[in-house]
């Protein structure tokens, strides 16, 4: 599947937020969106989906617009895991994974054994199984997330689409969730829209950059093209220095704040 956004912008009544976006995402690829608070990250995933219009400019998957596409239709093709709150519903892991069939059943059908079967297996993608009796009101916030990300997978999507995945979770879970969805870009052969807040997780896991900027143009491009020192300066007034190291036969590249610019 290849997903593109052409030329979208999008208002809030007269207060411009985004831009002529532009952008194309194919199957395997990682696409991490960053910027500044309150810059329009969770609006544009919003738009580019189609739960908001875009004012202008056009989002297409293999070349079609989706506003053409039956709603069904669409939902199959993407899984939206927003941002993980605590659950008020006392739903099992299980039952709350499972819910992620509704794309594939009808109105008033109720989800069968192959059903449940397809939701411990996107459990077990997601290294999960052992939380299949628990209840979401008793998980964390961890725990919790990558239930949502499981029940996403349960609807066999080309795309995911997660806001914020890694963001109110201590070190070791962001860790978590950064490999699982780099497993199944890997693995699956799924691409991925991701927000976050981090450009160190961007490097991590992202084939593609796509940086929000308030008052200047958004950058496009290759993850270690864009994600630089003067970007970073740019987007977030922070001075950053990037630094590259091997590590058990990998290369990785880190992100250190500096200091504030004009501080």
């Amino acid at each position: 599947m290849t997903f593109q956004v052409k030329n979208g912008s999008f208002s809030y009544e007269s207060r411009p937020v985004l831009r002529n976006i532009n952008f194309e995402l194919s199957d395997g690829e990682i696409l991490c969106v960053l910027g500044s608070n309150g810059v329009g990250k969770t609006t544009l995933l919003k738009c580019m989906m189609g739960l908001q219009k875009w004012k202008s400019g056009e989002t297409l998957i293999d070349g079609k617009d989706i506003s053409q596409l039956p709603i069904k239709e669409l939902w199959k093709k993407i899984a939206y895991v927003p941002q993980a709150k605590n659950s008020a519903f006392s739903f099992s892991a299980l039952d709350m994974v499972t819910m992620g069939r509704s794309a594939h059943l009808g109105t008033f059908s109720q989800p069968t054994k192959e059903d449940e079967k397809i939701a411990l297996e996107a459990m077990e993608s997601c290294g999960i199984t052992w939380l299949k009796d628990k209840l979401c009101t008793q998980m964390s916030g961890g725990e919790l997330q990558m239930v949502l990300i499981a029940r996403a997978l349960t609807a066999n999507p080309q795309m995911l689409v997660l806001d914020e995945p890694e963001s109110n979770l201590d070190f070791k879970n962001q860790l978590i969730i950064l490999n699982v969805i780099e497993k199944l870009a890997r693995e699956k052969n799924i691409c991925a829209i991701v927000n976050t807040h981090f450009p160190a997780h961007a490097m991590k896991i992202g084939t593609k950059a796509l940086i929000l900027n308030k008052n200047s143009a958004p950058i496009f491009g290759k993850t270690s093209e864009i994600i630089n020192e003067d970007n970073m300066r740019r987007t977030f007034n922070v001075q950053v220095h990037i630094n590259e190291f091997d590590y058990e036969n990998r290369h990785y590249r880190s992100v250190e704040p500096l200091y504030v610019v004009g501080a």
